[in-house]
């Protein structure tokens, strides 16, 4: 067996399957809001639920979307990426959020929590959503598609170039 770095664990998503996952989340999400079934809002955790949030939107026809923008990661690649204290940067507007009560919180991936234990605080009526879920993450989540093993790395799309890969077993 061949030792495999974190990230080597890997689900890829395409444009189509995350497409597909925020359609399948709004079809759960639909007559599901207090105002006889209706959301008065969605608001995408930036950046990864952005896409995400706009598809949910689309298909509730919600017209009301803002967005929270919350930083609970130092970038850099490989061991640089480490987490830390999850910091809102941008707040979505207050008059429309209130309590949360009719708000969808939307994200692209509940993993530790963290995140979206820092909004819930925030917007404690607020329903939040993750179209993929982690087992350390779920209990802060709502709705979610799909569960992930918590070793698992996403590849998103947005975050993808096309390129050559060497095969996993050698090149001859």
């Amino acid at each position: 067996m061949t030792d495999r770095l974190p990230h080597e664990k890997g689900f890829h998503i395409s444009w189509d399957q995350i497409h597909r996952d925020a359609r399948a989340l709004a079809w759960r999400l639909d007559g599901k809001g207090p105002d006889a079934g209706g959301w008065r809002a969605v608001v995408a955790i930036t950046r990864g639920g952005m896409a995400p949030a706009m598809i949910v939107a689309r298909e509730l026809d919600i017209r009301t979307v803002d967005t929270i923008s919350v930083k609970s990661y130092h970038s850099g690649g490989g061991a640089a990426d480490q987490r830390r204290e999850a910091e809102v940067l941008k707040h979505p507007d207050a008059e429309i959020m209130g309590d949360g009560t009719g708000i969808l919180i939307v994200d692209d991936l509940v993993d530790t929590g963290k995140t979206l234990e820092l909004v819930r605080e925030m917007y404690p009526k607020a329903h939040f959503a993750a179209v993929y879920a982690k087992p350390a993450g779920k209990p802060m989540v709502d709705s979610f598609i799909t569960e992930v093993s918590q070793d698992t790395w996403i590849f998103f799309p947005w975050d993808m170039a096309l390129q050559y890969v060497q095969p996993f077993r050698g090149t001859d």
